[in-house]
């Protein structure tokens, strides 16, 4: 997901909150979603209105699982 917070910052998170960061432009936070999607564009979604990132949800493990298992398959 890419978006921007309520400073302006633009976020980037994934959907099982185990990557993400904050960038200073939409390019910046687009090529970083590219890269961490192993380049799939139908990965990275826009979201309209504020979204924050967040690292302390805690996802279950079957959800971390998955997510490292999207990774190596997109490797």
């Amino acid at each position: 997901m890419i978006g921007k917070d309520s400073r302006g910052h633009w976020v980037v998170q994934d959907q099982h909150h185990l990557c993400g960061g904050l960038f200073v432009t939409r390019a910046e936070a687009l090529k970083f979603a590219m890269f961490e999607s192993g380049n799939r564009p139908e990965a990275a979604i826009m979201v309209p209105g504020v979204i924050e990132l967040d690292f302390n949800s805690k996802p279950d493990a079957r959800d971390a699982v998955n997510a490292y298992v999207e990774l190596q398959r997109a490797a």
